[in-house]
C-alpha cells in the first residue's frame, strides 16, 4: 500500500488515469464548491459521505478546536470531525507541486450509484451494503479476482471503494466520465468529482 500522495503518483506513473477520493482543488472563501454541493444533492440521504472541501489555511490547524474556528472565521461554519481526520491527507495532495492531469477526484458513493441506478444501497460497512456494492461492481470487474489477493489490514470498505474510484478513473480514460462541478481553485487546480 501507498503510505503517500507521493507514493500513489510513483506508485501510479504508467496509469493511464487515477481516481483519488480526496478533495483536489480547495475553495477560498464563503462559497462551497459546486462539485461538493451537486455530489450531496445527487446522494440523497447518503449525502453525509460528501465532505466539504475545507478552505487552505483550514489544513494548517494543529486541532480540531483551531480548525473549526478557522473555518468558522472564513466560511461561517465549522467543519466536521470527519473532514478534519482527512485532513492530513487533503495536505498530501494540495502540497505536490505538480498535479499529473491523469490524477482526478473521485467520490466512490457517486460512482456506484451511477453504476447501479437502481439499487438502494445500504450503509457501506454494513453486510448487505458489501454485498450491494460488490454485485454493482460485477458488471464492471470479476470481484473474485479483485478481492482475492489484498494486502494485509485492507478493509473491505475501503477496497470497495477504491474499486468504485477505478471505474470512474477508467471513464475519464476513455473520455466518457460525467464531470461535476467545472471550477479552478486559486492555485488553479481543479474542483470537480469525475464520475
Amino acid at each position: 500500500m501507498c503510505t503517500d500522495a507521493a507514493a500513489v503518483l510513483d506508485a501510479t506513473t504508467d496509469c493511464v488515469a487515477v481516481g483519488v477520493d480526496i478533495p483536489i482543488g480547495l475553495p477560498s472563501g464563503v462559497a462551497r464548491r459546486a462539485c461538493d454541493i451537486e455530489a450531496a444533492a445527487r446522494l440523497g440521504r447518503a449525502r453525509s459521505s460528501v465532505f466539504p472541501a475545507p478552505p487552505r489555511p483550514v489544513l494548517a490547524a494543529a486541532s480540531y478546536t483551531e480548525a473549526c474556528a478557522i473555518a468558522r472565521e472564513l466560511t461561517g461554519r465549522a467543519i466536521s470531525l470527519q473532514t478534519f481526520h482527512i485532513g492530513r491527507k487533503i495536505r498530501e495532495w494540495d502540497a505536490l507541486d505538480v498535479l499529473p492531469a491523469r490524477v482526478v477526484e473521485v467520490h466512490p458513493e457517486l460512482s456506484l450509484r451511477t453504476l447501479a441506478p437502481e439499487v438502494d444501497f445500504a450503509p457501506k460497512k454494513t453486510t448487505r451494503g458489501a454485498g450491494q456494492r460488490i454485485a454493482a461492481l460485477a458488471r464492471w470487474v470479476d470481484p473474485a479476482v479483485a478481492l482475492a489477493d489484498l494486502p494485509a489490514g485492507a478493509r473491505l470498505d475501503d477496497v470497495l471503494d477504491a474499486l468504485a474510484a477505478a471505474w470512474s478513473a477508467r471513464r475519464w480514460a476513455r473520455g466518457c466520465a460525467e464531470v461535476i462541478g467545472n471550477e479552478t481553485d486559486e492555485r488553479g487546480r481543479p474542483m470537480r468529482v469525475v464520475v
